[in-house]
């Protein structure tokens, strides 16, 4: 619900309700009647808050629990968050359907494996190829230039 996303990104942001009030041209007095869900914004200032909290309109306004974790903040724009999976004894996992959906992965579809120091990464092969070829095509353009 919109009401504990704007104190989710706002705690999670460190901003005050004076300090978001301020960056979209509203009193403290007005965002926090939206925090209790007294009110809402309009479509204007819920705008300006996607943009503050670096999400989209939607993510904003819709609330997702995940099984064993609870509510989720909002992902920023341009990411997404599945929610959570177990992992079987033998390493493996279920992605989730919205994520099989977004990226049209199907059974037998070969992906790529990264990671970082934050986690794993999941890439399809395709993508990561056509990704790969054109770093050795501007490797070599600079080569030849």
């Amino acid at each position: 619900m919109l009401k504990d996303n704007l104190v989710m990104l706002r705690n999670l942001h460190g901003f005050s309700q004076e300090a978001i009030a301020e960056k979209i041209g509203i009193s403290r007095q007005a965002y926090a009647k939206w925090e209790t869900g007294a009110t809402v914004p309009d479509i204007e200032k819920c705008r300006l808050l996607a943009e503050v909290y670096e999400t989209t309109i939607d993510s904003l306004v819709r609330t997702e629990p995940v099984e064993g974790v609870g509510m989720i903040p909002p992902a920023p724009k341009g990411k997404n968050i599945w929610g959570s999976v177990a992992v079987g004894e033998r390493g493996q996992i279920v992605i989730p359907k919205g994520a099989r959906d977004l990226f049209g992965l199907t059974g037998g579809q070969r992906l790529i494996v990264l990671s970082d120091e934050y986690g794993i990464a999941l890439v399809p092969d395709e993508a990561f190829m056509a990704g790969m070829r054109t770093v050795l095509e501007k490797s070599r353009e600079g080569q030849n230039g």
